[in-house]
């Protein structure tokens, strides 16, 4: 069965220009590989700092990370608040829309998690964690 999917080619017209899909813009951001994992994370501790978070997604790469924490930085989704210690401290929240969409990734792990071939694996997730008190 193969379905396509016209989200990406839905655009309206104006006098002022063509107007792509909200979604282009949702799904450039959420389709990084680490992208929702590192929301995730972040809104499951409120503020945590790089190694941490680092040892939560114990396959990232440094540099694959910090080039994540970047992106969602520059695309208002998280905030970085560096600290003048030292040594120097650097924590990383969401922002409003970063927690909406946090919100939306708990719905995404439960539904995930209640499929009848769901794989649950070691899982930082509070969603995850409520999910399997629920079931026992």
């Amino acid at each position: 069965c193969r379905v396509s999917i016209e989200i990406f080619s839905m655009h309206k017209r104006s006098n002022k220009g063509i107007f792509f899909c909200p979604l282009q813009d949702v799904f450039g951001i959420i389709s990084k590989k680490w992208a929702l994992q590192v929301v995730n994370e972040i809104g499951n501790h409120k503020r945590i700092r790089f190694t941490i978070l680092k040892e939560e997604l114990r396959y990232v790469t440094p540099t694959v990370l910090s080039n994540t924490l970047n992106t969602l930085e520059s695309k208002g989704l998280i905030l970085r608040c560096v600290f003048k210690e030292i040594p120097p401290r650097v924590e990383y929240s969401l922002t409003d829309d970063g927690r909406q969409l946090y919100n939306i990734i708990v719905h995404l792990i439960r539904w995930a998690s209640s499929r009848d071939n769901a794989e649950i694996r070691k899982c930082s997730c509070n969603a995850l964690a409520e999910y399997k008190q629920n079931i026992d």
